[in-house]
């Protein structure tokens, strides 16, 4: 099967940590670039951070700018999303997708942010619920 898998999910306390994986499986995954997206209760489906598969250019959003990181372990097949100083804010389930042609001509930043993109991504998982709460 050709799938990518989100895990790392949870509770955790203002200003905790999670560390969110991407898994692929059927395919190889640095062949793609990678998306983080995020979409909390009665709000729309935001772009959080997204790598690309050439030079590893990453983007982040504002709002998670200098708390969340994101990088690959190719040998593991897996993608990372490192979240620290989290708030309730960050409250929401998120999704990992993966794109091998488009990224080759726009940049990482575009299909981070740009709507009209992410419709071309090749695959999506099925999320994982992050919850930050007291």
């Amino acid at each position: 099967q050709l799938q990518l898998v989100e895990s790392g999910g949870g509770l955790v306390q203002p200003g905790g940590s999670l560390r969110l994986s991407c898994a692929a499986s059927g395919f190889t995954l640095d062949r793609y670039a990678i998306g983080w997206f995020r979409q909390a209760p009665g709000k729309e489906r935001e772009g959080v951070s997204c790598i690309s598969k050439i030079d590893s250019t990453t983007y982040y959003a504002d709002s998670v700018k200098g708390r969340f990181t994101i990088f690959r372990d190719n040998a593991k097949n897996t993608v990372y999303l490192q979240m620290n100083s989290l708030k309730p804010e960050d409250t929401g389930v998120y999704y990992c997708a993966a794109d091998r042609i488009w990224s080759r001509i726009t940049s990482v930043q575009n299909m981070c942010v740009m709507r009209t993109y992410w419709n071309e991504y090749d695959f999506w998982g099925q999320g994982t619920q992050v919850t930050v709460s007291s």
